[in-house]
C-alpha cells in the first residue's frame, strides 16, 4: 500500500469512512489504528475494503480525522505478515453442500476437504452477527460462488464458504453461503473475556475431525474455548432492599435499555441501546440519573407497573395517556409514584417508543458491557414479562430535581410544523455516490411509508424504487440513521439494533436527531427523506 492509497471521508455525523485497495491494506491500517486510539473514538470497524471510524458524537470527528488519515501514512510503511493468535477449529465435514463444491470445482469431495482444511486463514473483519468473522484466504480451486437463494435457517456451527471467503455461523441464521461442514466451537460467548473465539488479526485452521468437538487456541496466551454461549439473561432481579418495578403488563414489546455498548463492532457486537437515544437522555435528565442509566423502552404503549417503594419517575418519548392508581400524569415531567402504587401506560396516537425513568436506575446484570437488549444479536436481558421484578437503583447523590416540565422541540412521531402529513428526514450524502444512477437523489425524496416489517433494527420504506447500479459491495461497516439501497431500490434505514457490517450500498446518513424520529415512526406513518440543508451533493449520483 502507498501512502496515497487510503481515503478517508466523513460518513454522517459521528463517523469516518477510511477506503483502501484490498485486505492486506486494510490490515494495516487497522494496526495502526488500534496502536493509538484517541479520546472520543468508541469503534474501529475493519471490512473487506474500508475501515469505520465510529466516534462518541459529532465534536469528535474532527480529531477523528487527523488521527485516521496520520494512520494511513504510517500505514503505507508496514509490511508486516500477519501474527495473531493461532485457532485452531475442529470440524466434521459432513456439510450438505460439500459435494456441489466439487462438482463446482470438477474434483472429488475428499479433495474439497484436503484443500479447505490444508491453509491457514486470516480473519479479516466481522460480521453480521456476533463472533461471525469473515476468514480470507479461501483456495481459488474450491471458491465457489454464494447461493443464488439464500438458506432461510443455518444451523449454528456450521462451516460454510462463500467465493474467497470462509466462516463459521455462530448461531442459526439466514444464510447463502456453502455449508462444508459443523464445528461444535464456542464462537462467541458473552461470559467469555474476549467474548470471540477468532477476532479480526487472528490466525485460523480447520482440523478434520470424526465428532463434533470443541476447539483449542494454540498460540502463547490464548485460551480454550469456554462454554457455549450463556442463553440472554431475564432482566429481572428482586431487589434487595424492597425497592423496585414490578411487571404487571407489558404491551406489545417492553426492554431495558441504556445508552448501549460500545468496541466490540469489530467482531459483529453492534451498538444497541435506546432507540430514541434523545427521548432516553431526556428521561434521565428530568430524573436526576446519568446519562446511561437504565430505563424502560415501551413500544406502542400497554404497559403496566407497579412499584414497590416510593419513586420518582420520568415518561418521555412518544405521548401516551398516563395514570398512576387511576390520576392522570403527564409527560416529560418528574412524577412521584408511591409505594404500592400502578402506573398504567395507553396506546400513543402518534409516535411508537416510550421511555420511563426511574430515580436510581434499573439495576439489572450488564451484559459485555451495557443492560440494553440488542433484538438483532439476541444479547442483553430479555424482553420482559409479567412478574418480572426490576430492582432499583440507589438515588444519585444530590437534592430531587425541582423541574416543573421540560419543553421539548416537538411530539415524537408528529410531523414538524409545515410538515403536514409526512415527516421529513434530512440525509447527507453517503459514501457510495458511484453506486447510484441519475435521479436517484431525486427518487430518494419520494413521498414514502413505513412498513410492517420495520422494527429496532431498521425502518424500511416502501414506495419509488431508487435507481442503483447491479452488483453487491464488499461488506462495510454501517452506522445508525445509514441509509442503504438493496438490489430492489426500497430504501432501509438503520436503527439501534443494526448490524455492523453491509454488502449494499448507502446513499445518505440520517442526520443524529432525524435518527431519533425515524424510531418514533409507525407502520403506514408516511416519511419523506430530504437532502440536508447546507449538504451539497457534490459527486453524488442524480442530483
Amino acid at each position: 500500500m502507498t501512502r496515497a492509497d487510503g481515503a478517508v471521508s466523513r460518513f454522517g455525523e459521528t463517523a469516518l469512512l477510511v477506503d483502501l485497495p484490498d485486505l492486506a491494506a486494510v490490515r494495516a491500517v487497522h494496526r495502526a489504528l488500534l496502536a493509538d486510539v484517541p479520546p472520543g473514538v468508541v469503534d474501529v470497524v475493519p471490512a473487506a475494503r474500508t475501515v469505520l471510524v465510529r466516534c462518541a458524537a459529532p465534536g469528535d470527528v474532527l480529531r477523528a480525522l487527523a488521527w485516521a488519515r496520520d494512520a494511513v501514512r504510517r500505514a503505507g510503511d508496514d509490511d508486516a505478515p500477519p501474527a495473531g493468535t493461532l485457532v485452531e477449529i475442529p470440524v466434521r465435514y459432513d456439510g450438505q453442500d460439500l459435494d456441489a463444491v466439487a462438482r463446482w470445482a470438477g474434483t472429488s469431495t475428499e479433495e474439497v476437504v484436503a484443500r479447505h482444511a490444508g491453509r491457514e486463514y486470516e480473519a479479516a473483519f466481522g460480521g453480521f452477527a456476533p463472533g461471525f468473522v469473515y476468514l480470507s484466504g479461501v483456495d481459488p480451486r474450491i471458491a465457489a460462488p454464494r447461493l443464488e437463494t439464500p438458506r432461510t435457517r443455518v444451523p449454528g456451527g456450521s462451516v460454510a464458504l462463500a467465493g474467497d471467503l470462509t466462516a463459521v455461523y455462530p448461531r442459526e441464521s439466514p444464510g447463502g453461503w456453502r455449508l462444508l461442514g459443523r464445528t461444535g466451537a464456542p464462537m462467541f460467548d458473552v461470559d467469555r473475556d474476549p467474548p470471540a473465539l477468532v477476532a479480526p488479526g487472528a490466525r485460523v485452521r480447520f482440523v478434520p475431525v470424526r465428532e463434533v468437538v470443541a476447539a483449542r487456541a494454540s498460540a502463547a496466551g490464548a485460551r480454550a474455548a469456554g462454554p457455549s454461549a450463556s442463553p440472554a439473561p431475564r432482566a429481572a432481579t428482586r431487589a434487595g432492599d424492597g425497592r423496585g418495578v414490578e411487571v404487571v403488563a407489558t404491551g406489545p414489546l417492553l426492554l431495558v435499555e441504556d445508552a448501549g455498548r460500545t468496541g466490540l463492532a469489530a467482531v459483529g457486537v453492534g451498538p444497541s441501546g435506546a432507540a430514541d437515544r434523545a427521548s432516553h437522555a431526556l428521561a434521565a435528565r428530568v430524573v436526576g440519573n446519568a446519562p446511561d442509566a437504565a430505563a424502560l423502552e415501551v413500544t406502542l404503549g400497554g404497559a403496566a407497573l407497579r412499584f414497590h417503594g416510593e419513586a420518582l419517575v420520568a415518561l418521555t418519548g412518544a405521548a401516551v395517556p398516563a395514570s398512576v392508581d387511576g390520576r392522570p400524569v403527564g409527560m416529560n415531567a418528574p412524577v412521584r409514584v408511591p409505594d404500592g402504587a400502578l402506573l398504567r401506560l395507553g396506546t400513543p396516537a402518534q409516535g411508537l417508543r416510550t421511555y420511563v425513568a426511574v430515580r436510581g436506575g434499573l439495576v439489572v446484570e450488564p451484559v459485555l458491557g451495557s443492560r440494553s437488549r440488542d433484538v438483532l444479536g439476541g444479547i442483553g436481558p430479555e424482553p420482559l414479562r409479567p412478574g418480572d421484578v426490576l430492582a432499583v437503583g440507589t438515588p444519585p447523590a444530590g437534592s430531587w430535581p425541582l423541574t416543573e416540565v421540560v419543553p421539548v422541540p416537538h411530539v415524537p412521531g408528529e410531523p414538524r410544523p409545515g410538515e403536514r402529513a409526512a415527516a421529513v428526514l434530512e440525509v447527507l450524502p453517503g459514501p457510495r455516490a458511484d453506486w447510484f444512477l441519475p435521479g436517484a437523489w431525486h427518487a430518494l425524496r419520494a413521498l414514502r411509508s413505513v412498513t410492517a416489517d420495520s422494527d429496532r433494527v431498521a425502518l424500511r420504506l416502501d414506495g419509488q424504487a431508487v435507481p442503483r447500479r447491479a452488483g453487491e459491495l464488499p461488506s462495510e461497516g454501517l452506522v445508525r440513521g445509514a441509509v442503504q439501497v438493496p438490489p430492489d431500490g426500497r430504501p432501509v434505514v438503520f436503527l439501534a439494533d443494526r448490524p455492523v457490517t453491509g454488502g449494499y450500498p448507502v446513499i445518505g446518513v440520517l442526520r443524529e436527531a432525524d435518527v431519533d424520529r425515524a424510531a418514533q415512526l409507525r407502520p403506514g406513518d408516511r416519511v419523506v427523506l430530504r437532502l440536508a440543508r447546507g449538504a451539497g451533493l457534490g459527486d453524488a449520483a442524480g442530483g
